[in-house]
Parts: structure tokens; sequence; C-alpha cells
């Protein structure tokens, strides 16, 4: 690291490094007797998902907004496992053969405006839970007959015994007004029971969408609870344990024990646009896949048994 260049502009130029996948090369999966690359098409199931303590307590949050009609919102950055918890929701509700639908819209393309995008609008939505709820049947043209059709879908599915959670993802790209209209979803009951929850997955762009201080909101944020994507830092050993382990590899056989510092010490960074000396750790599942993986190909080929601190703090 150069030592005259600017710390914030080092950290900008950095970041999207470490962000960029590198592919296992065949010489370091031969080096380290690696069937395949334990960051490719790694999670075939929901023993693969790694288990810190954050990420069970969000999975028992999103769970919970499912059974009890919740509001949340899964907040981080790119990399950070948050698409990974919703698909292991997913895949828990098969298993357990829970009577939970997850209503998904389309987000593919959206953005908040009509000039960047396709604005995800509440009729996207309305439409999403008829699909989910009813198959084949056509939405009501009218706002009144539609929210009227929604309604009394989701009545009949509760009577049958199912909850609902709407999964919303890329929600850092929801149109102010969509939000808004969230809070007419939320309020649909029979009776004095709520017949929808809603998730919201985004990444930090989204605190700015749920800030208390913009009032256009204020009163749906209000009732969401927000729960952020932590980093790695002290799982880094069991994160990476379970990926080989997962392959029939031992960490002591690939990892020098001062790798696990060194991974740490390499992915906290000073935070974008601070001038103190405020660092953020960026120590997240996807950053720690790519790191390890250009880590194991630079030991590969100059030929160093394992991974050390040596070989971590030059990638």
């Amino acid at each position: 690291m150069n030592p005259n260049a600017n710390p914030a502009t080092e950290t900008q130029e950095e970041e999207p490094m470490l962000l960029k996948n590198e592919t296992l090369t065949p010489l370091a999966r031969k080096h380290f007797a690696l069937a395949r690359s334990p960051f490719v098409d790694d999670i075939n199931s929901r023993q693969d998902v790694f288990a810190s303590q954050h990420s069970r307590y969000v999975r028992a949050a999103m769970l919970e907004a499912a059974t009890n009609h919740g509001f949340i919102a899964i907040i981080g950055q790119s990399g950070s496992g948050k698409s990974t918890l919703r698909e292991d929701l997913e895949e828990r509700i098969r298993e357990e053969r829970r009577p939970i639908v997850l209503i998904k819209p389309y987000v593919h393309g959206m953005e908040p405006s009509q000039a960047n995008g396709k604005p995800l609008r509440s009729g996207h939505i309305a439409e999403a839970i008829v699909d989910a709820l009813a198959p084949g049947v056509a939405l009501k043209s009218s706002p009144q007959a539609r929210y009227k059709q929604v309604h009394e879908l989701l009545k009949a599915s509760r009577a049958a015994g199912y909850t609902h959670l709407l999964v919303i993802e890329e929600a850092h790209r929801l149109p102010i007004p969509t939000l808004k209209h969230l809070k007419n979803f939320m309020e649909l009951k029979d009776g004095l029971r709520r017949l929808l929850g809603v998730c919201l997955i985004g990444q930090n762009e989204l605190y700015n969408t749920l800030s208390e201080r913009n009032p256009e909101v204020r009163e749906i944020v209000q009732r969401c609870e927000q729960i952020t994507m932590e980093p790695l830092d002290n799982d880094v050993e069991a994160y990476l344990q379970l990926k080989l382990e997962r392959l029939g590899v031992k960490l002591a056989d690939v990892f020098e024990p001062d790798a696990m510092d060194a991974i740490r010490a390499r992915l906290v960074q000073q935070a974008h646009g601070h001038r103190t000396n405020e660092v953020v750790s960026i120590c997240y599942p996807q950053v720690v896949n790519n790191l390890a993986c250009r880590a194991l190909n630079a030991a590969a080929l100059v030929g160093f048994p394992k991974v050390d601190a040596q070989v971590i703090a030059g990638c």
C-alpha cells in the first residue's frame, strides 16, 4: 500500500476489487485437494447456509413476520447474505410444510422513477397477491374492485389456515408512493387478525428511504423493524470451516491460524466519505469468498502449502 496515497481514495478503489468474483484455478483445486470450488454454487441445501448468532436472529425474525404478519426490513450491502436468508426461509417452508404463502413481485429492472426503469406500483403488488393465491384469475380493473378482490382472497386463504408474507427484494429502489401504499395492504384484516406481513430486502440505501425524518413515510416506518446484516468478523473461522467441510476438507489443512486475523484486518476499511478515523468492516460472505479464493490461487501459484497472513496481505 502506498503510504503517500489518500486512504479514502485508496479504499474506494480497493473495495470493488474485493467484491469482484474470482474463479478458483485448476492449479489451486489440485494443490489443496478440492474437488470443486467451495465458493461457487456452494449452497444447495439449508445445511450449506452458515448459521451465525446474528443470522439465526434474522431467520427467526423473517419466520415471525411470515407466521404473524409482521413488518420487517432486512438491510445490508451486496454480498451480505440477505437473499440467501430469504431462500433459506423458502426452503424451510417447503421442508417443514408450513402453511405460509410467500408473495414475491418481480422486481427486475425496478427503479424509483419511470425515467430510469419500471417502478413497482401498488397495482403490481395486488397482481402478485392474486397470482399467488388464485393463479390464472384475472386482476379486477378498477381500484375498488381490485382492492376488494385482494382482501377476499387473503381472507379465504387465511380461513384455510394459511398466513402470507409479501417479500420485496431490491427494496432500496421502491418508489415512495408504493412504500406508502404498503400501509393499505398491511391494514387488510379479517376481524382483528392481520392478513399480510411484509419483508423488505434491500441495500444500505434503504436506510434513507425508511428514515423517520422523511414525513412522507414516517407513519409506515414507525411500524417497521429494521434489521442490519452484520459482518462475519468473529465468525470467519467457522464460516470458512463450513465451506471446506462440505467438501470433506479441514480448515487447518488449507489455512494457517494467522490467516483468520489477516482476513479480518484486510476487510476493515475507512468509511467512505469520512475524514475521521472511522472504520467499517466489509467482512461479508461474498467478500470473504472472493478474498479466500484469491488467496488460494496465490498460494498455489507460488507453492505455499497453506494460506497464511502473508498471502492474505498480498491479495
